[in-house]
């Protein structure tokens, strides 16, 4: 409890409409019964301060024992806590690795979607240079789903930052007068 009003202060402070809840490792006790019960707690308490709490499948491969791994576990999760301020955090590098199909889940799962997150598999560098997914088709599909929202970039550039900044273009990532399109 600590922790998430911690969290709400920084968001306040921060002005942070967001917050990412962890739902823990299998080998440190984390289970379904327990997370349900925190994100309840988490999302009314947000609430009144008008921020989402979202959830996000992580892969086991970077991080092993990870207790959300799906995102059909996290819609299970989100419908049992039903609380209208918790969303999905839908990572494209996660869903790929652990359960492939990252169109079709986007287009299952994109209504739940708060934010997206990219990188490049297998070794979540820069989106779309390693060829394994055409991240200019997920960005379309994630456009025509009607995702308005911000794409984190939350990936290791392989060679420096500045080095993998021409990515966006490659990808059909093109710069407007008001910012990324």
């Amino acid at each position: 409890a600590s922790a998430v009003d911690l969290a709400l202060t920084y968001a306040d402070a921060l002005g942070c409409p967001r917050l990412h809840a962890m739902a823990g490792l299998t080998d440190h006790g984390a289970t379904r019964e327990t997370y349900v019960a925190n994100l309840r707690t988490a999302a009314a308490w947000a609430a009144d301060q008008g921020v989402d709490i979202l959830i996000e499948p992580i892969n086991t491969r970077d991080m092993p024992g990870y207790f959300l791994t799906g995102a059909e576990d996290a819609a299970d999760v989100i419908q049992e806590v039903g609380a209208p301020n918790l969303g999905l955090q839908f990572d494209i590098y996660h869903r790929h690795l652990m359960q492939g199909d990252v169109t079709a889940a986007l287009a299952k799962f994109g209504p739940l979607a708060r934010h997206i997150q990219c990188a490049d598999p297998p070794d979540r560098g820069e989106p779309g240079v390693s060829g394994e997914l055409d991240y200019a088709a997920l960005f379309r599909a994630v456009d025509a789903m009607g995702y308005r929202g911000w794409i984190g970039c939350e990936y290791k550039p392989r060679a420096g930052t500045e080095a993998g900044l021409d990515w966006p273009a490659a990808c059909g990532v093109t710069l407007a007068p008001s910012g990324l399109t």
